[in-house]
């Protein structure tokens, strides 16, 4: 299967996990953001990523506990200068909104001194 028909099947086939956190993505809804969902770079596919940031996030079940193949796509996503989060399926359900702040203030260390950061005090 080709990998664009892969992504648009992924984003078809949701977990319950990324349909929460895409509510709260989508639209920029999230600092203004533009996030895509389920988007291919590279030779991976992410779950979501904030190109405007640099930023990637994962949204893991069981299957990907102790995977090698996780640990080398954000090897190869941070030589490319991605940050990349990743968050168990639980913590999205249970714990939105501190994945949700985790998010936002990933996006705004990924550009100090960009317009959405606070100004430093004097």
């Amino acid at each position: 299967m080709e990998r664009l028909e892969f992504a648009r099947q992924l984003r078809a086939e949701q977990t319950d996990a990324e349909q929460r956190l895409w509510q709260h993505l989508r639209a920029k809804r999230l600092l203004g953001l533009k996030f895509r969902r389920q988007k291919p770079i590279g030779p991976y596919i992410v779950d979501f990523i904030c190109q405007e940031r640099m930023l990637v996030i994962e949204v893991d079940g069981g299957q990907h506990l102790e995977s090698g193949s996780d640990q080398a796509r954000d090897a190869w996503l941070i030589r490319r200068g991605f940050r990349v989060l990743r968050f168990w399926n639980h913590e999205v359900l249970l714990e939105t909104e501190a994945v949700l702040e985790a998010i936002r203030l990933a996006a705004e260390e990924a550009y100090p001194g960009n317009p959405l950061s606070p100004s430093p005090s004097p």
